[in-house]
């Protein structure tokens, strides 16, 4: 499948005393990598709405190389397998083409009132790319 790319800007507040970016920071790039790959393919959030939600089911990080205050970085989603109520990504956090980060993010969507698992929608299947 392809992959969606968004640049992201490292700033004070995504790094710890050291001015590296802290671990959990990373995760929030790849979410906002995600959020924004539905948004361009017409798929945008909302989910205040409706009657399902998304969330995270497991995440498995790898770490390589450290990134600092104002890094641009390139925050990357592709997704790798698509089931009936969740998708597969991979993710990558780059700089200059270098890996800092990389991860395998499953999602699953849920129905927002008892959390079980449901499909997903039909409109969000329509527009995923093959």
């Amino acid at each position: 499948m392809s992959r969606f790319s968004l640049p992201v800007r490292v700033y004070i507040e995504d790094t710890d005393a050291a001015g590296i970016v802290y671990y959990v920071n990373y995760l929030k790039f790849m979410e906002r990598a995600r959020t924004e790959f539905l948004r361009h393919i017409g798929f945008g959030h909302y989910l205040h709405h409706a009657d399902y939600l998304f969330v995270v089911r497991s995440a498995n990080i790898r770490y390589r190389r450290p990134a600092r205050m104002d890094d641009q970085l390139e925050a990357t989603a592709v997704i790798m397998k698509r089931g009936r109520a969740s998708l597969d990504f991979h993710q990558t956090i780059l700089r200059d083409g270098e890996i800092c980060c990389e991860g395998d993010i499953a999602i699953a969507c849920v129905d927002k009132n008892t959390l079980k698992p449901r499909a997903l929608p039909e409109r969000l299947t329509d527009l995923l790319p093959d």
